[in-house]
C-alpha cells in the first residue's frame, strides 16, 4: 500500500475516534440544567455519564470479537447509525428515565466503534510506526473529548437538546466512511480463553483503577467547575478544553516517545506521572490556577492512554479487536463507576476527591509493573 493509500485509509479511523469521547464527555458541563429541566438531583443526573459506561464496558467484553468476525466495516456503519438513534432519543427525551435509556443505547453502539477503529489501524501501518500512528489517533479522540464539553456548555447556555442534535448529525456523518474489513464467513465462535489469563485480567484491572482515577477525574473537575466556582457552561467547557486540548497536541510526541521507550518504560513513567500530577488538581482554587493543572493532567493522561491503546491492540495478532475491546471495557467500566464514588466525596470535600481519584493509578503503575516486565510484555497471546 502506498504512503498516500496509506494516509487516507488512516483519515476516517482518526476521525472516527472523535464520536466516543464527544459522546461520552458532551454531558459534563450541562449538569445543572439538566437537573432543572429533567427535575431530577445532582447524584441521578450523574447517572446521564455513568449509565452510558457501563453498558458500553459489558459490550466491550464481546463487540471487538463479534465485530472481527462480521466485519469491521458493517459494523462499524451500523454503531454510528443507532448512535445517530441513540442521540436523537436524548434530545426528544421528556424526562430523566427516557434520557438514559438513549443514554445506554449509545454506551452500547459505541463498543462496536472504539476497539474495531483501533484495530484496523493495525492493519493499514506499519509496526514500527504504530505508536505513533496510534498517538496520533489518541489526538483525534483527546479532540473529540475537548469539544464534547465546549459543545455541550454552549448548548447549555441554550438549550441542552441542542448538543445531542449535533452528535446525532455527527454519528451520521461518519457512518459513511466506516473502516476497511469485511466479514470473516470462516471464523470460529469468539474465543476468550486467550483474553482470560492472569496477566490479561491484572492488565485490566490496571487500566480499570486509571479510568476511575487520573484518567476520568476530568468529570471532577467539571462538575467543580460549575458548583464550586460557579462558572457558566460556556466558561466550563472552556476550562474543560484545556486537558483535551493538551492531549491532542502532545499524542504524536508520546506516539513516538513509545516507539522509542517501549512499553514497559512508556507505561511506568505516564502513569506515575498522570498519578503525581493528577493530585495536584486539589490546588486549583482558581479558574486559571485549575485550568492549568488541567492541561499538564490531560496531557499525561494522553500517554497514559496511547500506551494502554497500543499495547492492547497487539497483544493477540489473532484478534486485535477482541483483545483492545476485553482492556477497553475495564476502562470504562472504570469511567462509569469513578463519578458514582467521587461525587458524593465531590459534596464534602472537593480536595479530598481529587486526590483520592489520583491515588487510583498506584494501583495502575503496579498493574503495569507486572504485565510489562521483559518475560511478560506478550501477556500469554495465542500463538
Amino acid at each position: 500500500m502506498s504512503s498516500r493509500t496509506t494516509r487516507w485509509a488512516r483519515l476516517p479511523l482518526y476521525l472516527g475516534g472523535m464520536m466516543g469521547p464527544f459522546g461520552t464527555t458532551v454531558i459534563v458541563p450541562m449538569f445543572p440544567e439538566l437537573r432543572e429541566n429533567l427535575s431530577a438531583s445532582s447524584a441521578a443526573v450523574s447517572w446521564g455519564f455513568t449509565i452510558y459506561m457501563l453498558p458500553f464496558a459489558a459490550a466491550l467484553l464481546v463487540s471487538g470479537t463479534l465485530g472481527e468476525r462480521w466485519g469491521r466495516r458493517r459494523s462499524v456503519r451500523s454503531a454510528f447509525l443507532v448512535f445517530a438513534i441513540a442521540s436523537l432519543l436524548c434530545a426528544v427525551a421528556p424526562n430523566l428515565a427516557v434520557f438514559l435509556i438513549g443514554r445506554a443505547l449509545q454506551g452500547v453502539a459505541n463498543a462496536f466503534i472504539t476497539p474495531l477503529l483501533v484495530a484496523g489501524l493495525a492493519e493499514v501501518v506499519e509496526p514500527a510506526a504504530f505508536g505513533r500512528s496510534v498517538g496520533i489517533y489518541s489526538s483525534f479522540q483527546a479532540a473529540g473529548g475537548g469539544l464534547a464539553p465546549v459543545v455541550g456548555g454552549l448548548a447549555a447556555d441554550v438549550n441542552w437538546r441542542w448538543a445531542f442534535v449535533g452528535v446525532a448529525i455527527m454519528a451520521a456523518l461518519l457512518a459513511t466512511a466506516p473502516p476497511p474489513g469485511e466479514p470473516r464467513i470462516d471464523a470460529a465462535a469468539p474465543e476468550f480463553r486467550p483474553l482470560l489469563t492472569r496477566r490479561m485480567l491484572v492488565f485490566g484491572g490496571g487500566v480499570f483503577f486509571a479510568a476511575a482515577g487520573p484518567i476520568g477525574i476530568a468529570v471532577l473537575v467539571g462538575v467543580t467547575a460549575r458548583d464550586e466556582l460557579h462558572l457558566s457552561g460556556g466558561a466550563a467547557g472552556l476550562l474543560l478544553l484545556c486537558g483535551p486540548l493538551a492531549a491532542m497536541i502532545t499524542g504524536p510526541w508520546w506516539g513516538r516517545l513509545l516507539d522509542n521507550w517501549g512499553p514497559r518504560r512508556s507505561g511506568l513513567v505516564a502513569t506515575a506521572a498522570a498519578t503525581t500530577v493528577g493530585g495536584f488538581l486539589a490546588l486549583g482554587t482558581t479558574p486559571v490556577s485549575l485550568a492549568m493543572i488541567s492541561a499538564a493532567s490531560g496531557a499525561l493522561v494522553g500517554f497514559v492512554i496511547v500506551v494502554v491503546q497500543s499495547l492492547a491492540s497487539t497483544v493477540v495478532d489473532g484478534n486485535r479487536g477482541g483483545a483492545l475491546s476485553f482492556v477497553l471495557a475495564f476502562r470504562f467500566l472504570g469511567h462509569g463507576i469513578g463519578p458514582v464514588i467521587w461525587i458524593p466525596v465531590l459534596g464534602m470535600s472537593v480536595p479530598g476527591a481529587l486526590i483520592g481519584a489520583a491515588s487510583l493509578g498506584i494501583i495502575t503503575f503496579a498493574a503495569f509493573w507486572v504485565v510489562t516486565r521483559p518475560s511478560n510484555t506478550a501477556l500469554h497471546s495465542p500463538a
